[in-house]
């Protein structure tokens, strides 16, 4: 049975909302933004998997960089290994400004060869990338290692997975990276946590997560943080024998960079031609956390309009 494709319905609603009604704002980067405050988008993953059609979100960077996360790795070595270029930005920014070196202009030419040859020492030089890669206590740190006042680690994690099978019905299922204490750490060579919060919840042997986002990159990061956490949400089910609900997406601070609003009218003006929605495969027979590795998911039935490129903000 085929599904109309909500997915890219909701979006582009969003899109088209954040335009019509966005506030005119300043920003950290001083690229400038048009903003929302508070925003909700929800998504069958019965239906299929939420990968927008009317332009190619790349699946593998979104599968290796949620793998990263779920084994509590925070260096850049990983990704870079596995030609993931998301992170990038920020640690060459925090390693020019360490060694007192001018920064070229942001996506300029210089910048961009100067960031590549960043990268190849990352991958080629393990003391490099030991002393240059390391994220801080990004992400994957806080959702497996978030340090206890005694000195212990908590791993929220596998605390999710035991409640899940033990006591599903709980409202204290949330697994949070905004570690207050950590922000200043974060901020150094990553980037304090967009994607802040997340709740799960069970009902009829469904497994949904709720995604509490306090500032959604909504051209670029959010089309990422929607299939990554609806495939958060798929492992964890198949992890705790459950099949996969509704992914809840919630933004605080929403909005659209000024130098992305060309690229929004490109993917606006796709409206009429939304495509089918795709489904991921995921290898039935794994169910450690740590067991997953790239070769277990398989995107079948997608059909994208061609990707959009836009500047990051950084």
């Amino acid at each position: 049975m085929k599904h109309e494709n909500h997915v890219d319905k909701e979006y582009l609603k969003l899109l088209e909302h954040i335009m019509e009604h966005g506030a005119t704002k300043t920003d950290r980067t001083g690229t400038g933004t048009k903003s929302v405050f508070g925003y909700q988008m929800r998504f069958d993953l019965m239906q299929g998997f939420p990968l927008l059609t009317t332009k190619k979100v790349p699946i593998k960077s979104i599968i290796h960089e949620l793998l990263w996360f779920m084994r509590g790795d925070t260096n850049l070595k990983y990704l870079a290994d596995n030609n993931v270029h998301i992170w990038d930005e920020w640690p060459y920014k925090a390693y020019l400004q360490r060694n007192n070196l001018p920064i070229p202009e942001i996506n300029g030419e210089e910048w961009k060869s100067g960031m590549a040859e960043f990268v190849e020492k990352i991958k080629g030089d393990e003391n490099f990338a030991k002393d240059y890669g390391n994220l801080g206590p990004i992400y994957g740190y806080q959702w497996r290692n978030w340090p206890a006042p005694n000195g212990e680690k908590i791993d929220q994690l596998k605390q999710v997975i035991e409640t899940l099978r033990k006591s599903p019905d709980s409202r204290r299922i949330i697994v949070s990276a905004w570690n207050v204490a950590d922000i200043d750490e974060m901020a150094k060579a990553g980037l304090p946590p967009c994607h802040c919060l997340f709740q799960f919840y069970v009902a009829d042997g469904k497994l949904s997560c709720q995604l509490y986002q306090r500032s959604c990159d909504t051209f670029l990061g959010v089309p990422f943080n929607i299939a990554s956490y609806a495939l958060l949400t798929m492992i964890i089910a198949q992890i705790t024998g459950l099949q996969a609900g509704e992914f809840v997406w919630t933004g605080g601070d929403t909005h659209l960079y000024l130098n992305h609003l060309e690229q929004v009218k490109t993917q606006l003006a796709r409206a009429g031609d939304i495509r089918p929605m795709p489904k991921m495969k995921i290898n039935p027979e794994k169910k450690n956390l740590e067991d997953f590795t790239i070769d277990d998911f398989e995107l079948t039935d997608y059909n994208p309009h061609e990707g959009i490129k836009a500047p990051i903000a950084v």
